[in-house]
């Protein structure tokens, strides 16, 4: 990758709600010298943000791009070490800029959620990206780094313990409490109507192995389906009801298995869950199941979708400040290896999920691929987290207050 950029940093949608929050995580916790800049559509309204972030984002520069605009962002690309993007929906907007960071070896990052988006990255810069040494790291938020971190950190305990390869591993949402992002329901709406118009791409989204770099040499098990319905657990009575982040978390880590040649286990089962514990378990895991039915049901149909858009968050929008301060995760991953031991690793943070969190998911994200070149994995392409930074983001993270650990279970 070029070192003789201007800028080590630059954050692209810096006025839009996330942009901004990333930006405000940089602004506080960048380490002196870092060279940032803000990047967007508007230069009056990234003055005004610049302006909004305080006294250590004064000198910041500023960049006018626009995704619609390909000599812009190859410009933007050129201008630093590392691009983040928040601008969505990706599958709309993201291509022409992972397309000029992938040739200018620059590395990027973002939010993105979506199945069909990292798909067309993949097949149309991981070449490119890998023969100019840019990491394309897409989903650097709450989708997907908790959920690719946890199985990471399973995997390294289990190998320094000599417990062999993880055969089974099931995340567990246990606490989850944040607002309802209305970018993440446009970046839904657009994945559903594009599947609805193209049977590929309906037949990709319900892949297990969607993101593999090699969907040939995958195992084909069905138990990587996803989970749909509500279940009792008969080991200890949790019931569990499947997680809406599920279909896109759980390509993601199986791509980064793939990416490190399958060291976590060659045939590991990966799922994802909410998991729901005491006398009113029954009816939370039954009610969450119903919801994320009706939700996409609503969707999915035409004459509904007016009413739906009118209840549903508009894009551009996001929770206010008080729901992202006293908003909390916490997922738990029990893994269990070729040698017979369990492990549980806990991630989690204080803050929205989507939105507080997710801000310093990104931030320390593009502050580890800008400064820390070092100590990352020796790779590039189109990468996922655990594959294009590991644990170097979970070291940043905890330094961020959050929770990354991994123990010996006996459940």
């Amino acid at each position: 990758m070029h070192r003789d950029r201007d800028l080590d940093v630059v954050v692209f949608g810096a006025t839009g709600f996330a942009g901004r929050l990333v930006a405000a995580h940089l602004a506080r916790h960048a380490p002196a010298g870092t060279r940032t800049g803000l990047a967007g559509r508007s230069p009056q309204r990234l003055e005004q943000v610049r302006d909004g972030l305080g006294a250590g984002a004064a000198g910041w520069p500023l960049l006018v791009a626009d995704s619609g605009d390909p000599a812009s962002l190859r410009e933007l690309a050129g201008a630093a070490r590392v691009v983040v993007s928040t601008v969505g929906p990706y599958l709309r907007h993201g291509l022409p800029l992972v397309e000029a960071c992938a040739r200018a070896g620059t590395h990027y990052a973002d939010l993105t959620g979506e199945v069909l988006f990292v798909r067309r990255s993949i097949d149309g810069f991981d070449e490119t990206a890998a023969t100019t040494g840019a990491r394309v790291v897409h989903s650097c938020g709450f989708d997907s780094v908790p959920s690719d971190l946890a199985v990471l950190l399973a995997h390294e305990r289990a190998t320094a313990d000599g417990a062999g390869p993880l055969t089974d591993a099931v995340l567990e949402v246990r606490s989850l409490r944040g607002g309802v992002s209305g970018g993440t329901v446009d970046s839904l709406r657009l994945q559903m109507d594009t599947a609805r118009s193209d049977p590929a791409a309906r037949r990709l989204l319900a892949d297990p192995y969607a993101l593999s770099p090699d969907r040939d040499a995958e195992p084909d098990l069905g138990e990587q389906r996803d989970v749909f319905r509500p279940t009792r657990r008969s080991a200890d009575g949790v019931w569990t009801a499947p997680f809406v982040m599920a279909p896109f978390n759980t390509r993601v880590v199986r791509r980064s298995n793939a990416l490190l040649d399958h060291a976590y286990g060659p045939r590991m089962r990966y799922r994802e869950v909410v998991a729901f514990t005491g006398r009113a378990a029954p009816v939370g895991a039954f009610a969450v199941t119903g919801a994320l039915g009706a939700v996409a049901g609503a969707l999915s149909l035409r004459r509904a979708r007016p009413v739906v858009d009118r209840l549903l968050p508009a894009p551009g929008s996001g929770p206010g400040e008080r729901t992202r301060r006293t908003g909390r995760f916490r997922l738990e991953l029990d893994a269990r290896t070729a040698g017979g031991r369990r492990y549980r690793t806990t991630v989690a943070a204080q803050g929205d999920p989507g939105y507080a969190a997710t801000a310093v998911m990104l931030g320390e994200s593009a502050l580890a691929l800008a400064l820390d070149g070092d100590r990352l994995p020796d790779a590039a392409g189109v990468l996922t987290p655990a594959a294009g930074i590991g644990t170097v983001l979970a070291e940043r993270l905890r330094a961020r207050g959050f929770t990354l650990g991994t123990e010996r279970s006996s459940r």
